[in-house]
This record gives C-alpha cells, sequence and structure tokens, in this order.
C-alpha cells in the first residue's frame, strides 16, 4: 500500500471537524487535544494545497473560513487523495503515465499490481465527500445512542 496516503485528509470531521464526536472527547482527554493541535496544524497544509487546486476557497471576516468550491457529490475521495498525496498506485512503476521499469515484461507481479491498483482506484473514485459526510452523521447518531443508553 502507499505509504504516504494518510487518512487525515479526508476526515476532519473526525480530527476536529465542527461539532464532533472527536471534539467532545477532545475536551476530556490530554491525548485527544495533543492530538488537536497536531492535527490543525496538518489541516492547514492540506487546505493550502486543496486551495491552490481550486477544490476549496476562502472568505476573510467574521463569518470567513474555507467553504468547498463545489458540492461535495462533486468530489470523489480519489480526486482529493491524489491532489494531496500523488499516486495511490502500490509500486512506483505503475505511478506514471507510462511503465518505467525494464523489467516490466517479464514482471510476473505485474499483472496483481495493476489489478490491485485498478481496485484502490475503483474503491476510492467510488465514494465523495458527501458519502463520508453521510457516515460521519450515521457514527455520531450512533455514539448520541450510546451516551443516552440508547433511548
Amino acid at each position: 500500500m502507499h505509504a504516504g496516503i494518510d487518512e487525515r485528509a479526508l476526515c476532519p470531521a473526525d480530527h476536529g471537524g465542527s461539532g464532533g464526536s472527536w471534539e467532545r472527547r477532545a475536551g476530556k482527554d490530554k491525548r485527544y487535544r495533543e492530538k488537536a493541535g497536531d492535527f490543525r496544524k496538518y489541516l492547514e497544509q492540506i487546505i493550502s494545497i486543496l486551495s491552490r487546486a481550486g477544490l476549496v476557497r476562502s472568505i476573510r471576516g467574521n463569518q470567513g473560513g474555507y467553504y468547498l468550491a463545489k458540492a461535495p457529490k462533486e468530489y470523489t475521495l480519489g480526486m482529493i487523495l491524489r491532489i494531496t498525496e500523488g499516486s495511490l498506485a502500490p509500486v512506483d512503476c505503475l505511478s506514471g503515465d507510462e511503465n518505467p521499469c525494464t523489467r516490466q515484461h517479464g514482471c510476473v507481479t505485474l499483472r496483481l499490481w495493476h489489478e490491485l491498483d485498478d481496485a484502490i482506484s475503483g474503491v476510492v473514485d467510488r465514494y465523495t465527500l458527501e458519502d463520508l459526510a453521510g457516515w460521519q452523521m450515521e457514527l455520531e447518531k450512533g455514539d448520541e445512542l450510546s451516551e443516552d443508553g440508547g433511548q
């Protein structure tokens, strides 16, 4: 698996986004507060990359902040990961348009790597930010139920 892929690029709601259950935990536990500080620094870097790519826009002022340039359903997770992390290919020889490997014609595992690359792309390109937001709401609803004793 690509060592550079960082799931934090996809889950601000889970790592310090507005109103998430993670933030409720952050107030209670020193480990979470430390993670929140680290995440906010990382989030600034991610937002800068996404802003340069035109995926988010900034608005200054009291009600300012960063906003998606399009609807959440317009952004696939693959799009975001490729912008923030580069190639998602499991091996370097598949990370560009052409395979530069001189051994590609005799490589017994190349077929496996192609299939794995297609599988990764198939998953991350199938889901959108809208899907992630829905999943986050489901998780938070479950957290609320468990905190309320299921009532």
